[in-house]
């Protein structure tokens, strides 16, 4: 039984690993999976796929009445969309979940939310809308870092006023007539915000990776990716057609190996050398809420001579003092970063993304990259939302809105954190991630901790296979600056409850209360002494 991957990592605030190169603590901690809950999980897998067998037999024999999973009989004589293990698993696992996912909001995604009421009379197969508004809602799982996803404030107003001058299509690439000022604008200042010489823009997230990957790598070329990686990722270096070899996730170890043997062995059969050899890591890892091992990566790019491809779509905006990212986090040169990567929906609260770095490379992607010469322009008020939002962060607006918030959302991150290792629950992730992820495990506890949650008036998100390891089922967490105080510790109150009364406290790792926050290993007491 493969448990080992995850282990308990806890560096004190004196010895942070490789110290020479971190100038500030670095603390992230993966309690390992316990044995008897890892059983259970197995377990409760091999009943639902017994009983869903069974269902699926008694079905052919007319004995089982609900005859919503069977194939309709008019689809018998086409080839199947989906393979059969995918069919199975949706009607046996993701059907009894479903209920608290792709819950529609009917609100501004703040720090607090309304959803509509939904029932279903046909095991969430199909909902009916009831017409009643859940108003209220804690919202802890949008990505609004830094709160400008709003429809007050000066955001929503300067988007409102570019709507009425441009409209908000454009109609057009940027390659022809679909190439406003305020792209041109939006660049400079992003250029600017970064640290580096050029950027350009793109209306989504997922294309700036999967389309401009291909266009800097191709056939004889390495890609030396994370484990845990987001999908875009993972699509653009397949659509790149260059080599992939995966390290360990956040491991220096198993990317130094890689490192030297692709220095040592060269390309397959023909031994020559890669014609470029890419490293692709992520700021902040979505479902993990680690924070990527900069200093080091950077270390080993500049040893191997190898170019480094950093995603920073939920960490632009969440980290750094100035709010610039993991680059900023860490107090690195940008410049030590070939290709930074970034998305506009998080911490900017509007949508789109960027890549930015030295201008020759800018211009080139400007007339290689599919999502540059054949994807619509940006919406205007999409990009003034951009803009107007990181003149906030960058003080450029003559408020202090930005530092506050990147201040209060540091503050609400380490507070949270703090209070659910207090509690005794396994926490993933670095100590300054906004996004934290509360270990579930159980699959069937995915739908409970979401039901028990709402009707306390908390939407959290539930996360499990396959888009997490198949034993590690979790709830994730989004924290925000917008949260206050009061907010924060009324979910506490409701997650404690919800915890006890599903027993979810599985650590072993308990942080003895305290009023002051201390990265002290003495903090840390082992509850099986």
């Amino acid at each position: 039984m493969k448990l080992e991957h995850r282990h308990f990592l806890q560096f004190s605030s004196h010895e942070p690993p490789n110290g020479s190169l971190y100038r500030r603590p670095f603390v992230e901690s993966f309690e390992k999976t316990p044995m008897l809950v890892a059983v259970l999980t197995y377990m409760g897998y091999a009943i639902l796929t017994i009983f869903g067998h069974l269902r699926d037999f008694l079905r052919a024999w007319k004995i089982e009445k609900c005859n919503i999973t069977a194939e309709r009989e008019e689809q018998k004589d086409f080839v199947p969309l989906y393979q059969e293990f995918e069919n199975f698993y949706t009607w046996n696992v993701y059907t009894r979940v479903r209920d608290i996912l792709n819950r529609p909001i009917c609100s501004v995604p703040g720090a607090t939310m309304d959803l509509m009421e939904r029932v279903s009379h046909d095991y969430n197969w199909t909902f009916e809308y009831t017409g009643r508004i859940v108003r209220d809602v804690i919202n802890l799982g949008s990505y609004n870092y830094l709160g400008f996803a709003e429809n007050t404030g000066p955001c929503a107003d300067a988007a409102a006023e570019i709507t009425m001058k441009y409209g908000v299509g454009v109609a057009s690439t940027r390659q022809e007539i679909g190439n406003l000022d305020r792209h041109e604008e939006l660049e400079k200042l992003a250029a600017r915000f970064l640290g580096v010489e050029s950027a350009m823009t793109f209306g989504m997230g997922f294309a700036t990776n999967s389309m401009n990957i291909p266009a800097l790598t191709g056939k004889g070329c390495l890609i030396l990716s994370d484990e845990l990686n987001h999908t875009s990722l993972v699509l653009g270096a397949r659509l790149s057609r260059s080599v992939i070899r995966v390290f360990k996730h956040n491991n220096m170890q198993s990317l130094e190996k890689l490192l030297r043997e692709a220095i040592v062995h060269g390309q397959p059969r023909t031994h020559r050398p890669w014609k470029k050899i890419l490293i692709l890591v992520e700021g902040i890892y979505s479902m993990e809420g680690s924070i990527v091992r900069l200093p080091e990566v950077i270390a080993l790019k500049k040893r191997y001579k190898a170019y480094l491809y950093l995603d920073e779509a939920h960490s632009i905006g969440a980290l750094g003092p100035r709010g610039r990212g993991v680059v900023d986090y860490f107090g690195l040169d940008p410049s030590d970063v070939d290709v930074l990567m970034g998305t506009f929906t998080k911490s900017f609260g509007a949508a789109g993304g960027y890549i930015a770095g030295k201008k020759e490379m800018i211009d080139y992607l400007r007339s290689h990259s599919h999502s540059a010469v054949y994807a619509t322009s940006m919406s205007p008020p999409v990009v003034e939302q951009i803009i107007t939002s990181m003149k906030c962060i960058m003080g450029e607006d003559g408020s202090t809105i930005g530092c506050d918030r990147i201040r209060q959302l540091a503050e609400n991150t380490t507070y949270f954190r703090k209070r659910l290792h207090e509690m005794g629950f396994i926490i993933y992730g670095n100590n300054d991630s906004p996004v934290v992820p509360l270990m579930l495990y159980m699959v069937a506890k995915i739908g409970a901790f979401g039901r028990e949650m709402l009707r306390r008036h908390i939407g959290v998100v539930g996360v499990g296979f396959p888009a997490t390891p198949i034993i590690e089922s979790r709830a994730r967490f989004c924290i925000s600056a917008l949260h206050t105080r009061e907010m924060l510790d009324r979910a506490l109150s409701a997650i404690n409850e919800v915890g006890d009364l599903l027993n979810l406290k599985y650590s072993r790792q308990r942080i003895r209360p305290s009023l002051v926050c201390s990265c002290d290993d003495n903090s840390l007491e082992d509850i099986d002494k």
